[in-house]
Order: C-alpha cells, then structure tokens, then sequence
C-alpha cells in the first residue's frame, strides 16, 4: 500500500492529477493525449506506478475519456458513489486508493463493461519500441 499525507500528495502529484487522483475530480473529456492512444502497452496508475490496464482492453467509446472493458488481475478496487443524483460505480487503484474513473456497464464484449478512466490519472508505459503520446 502506498500513502502520503495531504501535502505529499500536492507535493508528487500535479494539480491535475491531485484534483482527480485525491479528490475524486473528473477531467474535461477529450482533453486527454491518451483518448484516442492505442499502441502496445500498458496503462499504470499516476499515483504509485501500479499496472491497472492493458492497452490490448482499450476501446474508443466516443465519450472523450480513455475506455476499457477489463481491468489488470487485482488492480482495482470498487466503491459505490452516489454523487450528482446517481449511483454510480467508482473505480479506485488498489495500491494507493488514487481515483481513476468509473465503471459502467455499456461496454463492449467480452465484458460488456466500460472503464471510464480519467487520462490525468493514468501513466503510459509503451511496450519495447512503442513511443509514449506527446504530452503523456
């Protein structure tokens, strides 16, 4: 388990990352270099390092945010949310509790499920010869 006080967090985590990562934010949808990314690799948390998805379950689902239908084997969490008068699913990195995203149960086969992630909290790590996407 990875934890840091509220003011390590600031500290090792960008205003962007802390926002969605510590505080549940959400990003704007498209903004992230990561949406429309599918070269061979793998999707790690932004907080701590921990694999949370592979880039062979991502998915462009039109909604503006990096889409899978299948977290990493015991990388997530999920915990209900009931914001914004609905009830949601939260999805939540297992390693350091970081928010991801939500999941929803829209997706594609197999899993029909769509991990709604937010690209701010997610690192590209590209498998050998693959170039990460400008401003990732």
């Amino acid at each position: 388990m990875v934890t840091h006080t509220d003011a390590e967090w600031r500290h090792v985590l960008t205003p962007a990352q802390y926002d969605v990562l510590r505080q549940e934010g959400t990003e704007m949808p498209f903004s992230s270099p990561l949406n429309h990314f599918y070269s061979k690799g793998r999707y790690d948390c932004a907080g701590c390092d921990e694999p949370v998805f592979a880039s062979d379950t991502k998915f462009d689902s039109g909604t503006g945010w990096p889409s899978f239908w299948r977290p990493l084997p015991a990388a997530v969490v999920e915990r209900q949310d009931g914001s914004m008068g609905m009830q949601r699913t939260e999805i939540h990195c297992v390693r350091c509790a970081g928010h991801l995203g939500h999941v929803f149960s829209d997706g594609p086969p197999p899993t029909g499920l769509r991990y709604c992630m937010n690209g701010v909290a997610l690192r590209f790590k590209p498998a050998p010869g693959v170039k990460p996407p400008e401003g990732a």
